[in-house]
């Protein structure tokens, strides 16, 4: 259970210096009327949907990425007919909404991680669903391990099928939940990055995601366009966590639906050992 590629399903058992949250809030503002120069890195079967391909994040990849992309989305809008994966109906909409807003969420986390396109990193996606976007890096990112994290089986078993479809030989799917794996000698302190999106607030994001990331590490919250009030709301729990915000960065997305922002701390200190606490509290006492 140590090595690459997983053939099914595991069931869990349970930068930059960093500046004052006034300082991202002013400069956050001014990126909403400029452009936001936050990266130094660029991204230099075939499915019967019809996928809109003319947006800049999903042109920059390989033609094998590409195809798994198709196999993707096509996948995920048929096994959507019988159960509940996404709201999204039609082929177009997912490419903008949840395909180019998850190849968006990269360039910020390769500025504040100084990585090379190729670097190999450990990221865990908190409640992947559907796959978004923890699938589509492991897509974009082939050199990287990515864990996706989920609690319902029955997503399990599609993001399971997903992987066999599309070839990924980089992802391993665990059935659990980020109060139980968070106390997991497996998972707690183990990852690069911690990343979730559409799951929860920041107070409750903080405390599913950072008890995973090693010291050093990233927790990266994908957000909607303006996260001001949500993250000066959850940074003194950032802060019992051991970590501090880092940055907040628009993401250069197309879609007019998806996260606009990205919220990135930094793991500085290892997480008190009664975090996080037991499962369904962070959603209903958050910190």
């Amino acid at each position: 259970m140590h090595c690459y590629p997983w053939k099914s399903v595991i069931t869990s058992p349970c930068v930059s210096h960093v500046l004052s949250l006034r300082h991202f809030t002013k400069h956050f503002q001014c990126a909403k009327s400029h452009t936001f120069r936050r990266t130094r890195f660029h991204s230099d079967t075939h499915t019967d949907v019809a996928v809109s391909t003319t947006t800049s994040c999903f042109k920059s990849l390989s033609s094998t990425q590409q195809n798994q992309i198709h196999l993707y989305v096509d996948t995920l809008l048929q096994w959507n007919q019988k159960m509940n994966l996404t709201a999204t109906k039609e082929a177009d909409e997912v490419m903008e909404r949840h395909i180019e807003d998850s190849l968006a969420i990269l360039p910020p986390i390769r500025t504040c991680y100084n990585l090379q396109s190729n670097e190999q990193i450990s990221l865990i996606d908190v409640g992947s669903g559907a796959g978004l976007p923890g699938l589509v890096l492991a897509i974009a990112c082939p050199d990287w391990r990515v864990t996706l994290l989920e609690s319902i089986n029955k997503r399990c078993v599609f993001l399971e099928h997903v992987v066999t479809v599309t070839g990924l030989t980089n992802v391993k799917v665990v059935r659990g939940r980020a109060e139980s794996c968070g106390h997991d000698v497996m998972y707690r302190e183990k990852f690069d990055v911690a990343i979730a999106r559409a799951v929860a607030e920041m107070r409750v994001l903080a405390e599913y995601c950072l008890p995973l990331v090693r010291i050093g590490g990233l927790f990266v919250a994908a957000k909607g366009h303006d996260p001001k009030e949500e993250v000066e709301n959850a940074e003194n729990a950032v802060r019992m966590l051991g970590g501090s915000i880092l940055q907040i960065s628009p993401v250069d997305s197309h879609s007019p639906y998806g996260q606009r922002t990205t919220v990135i701390c930094r793991k500085d200190h290892s997480t008190p050992q009664k975090y996080p606490r037991e499962a369904g509290t962070p959603s209903k006492l958050p910190l």
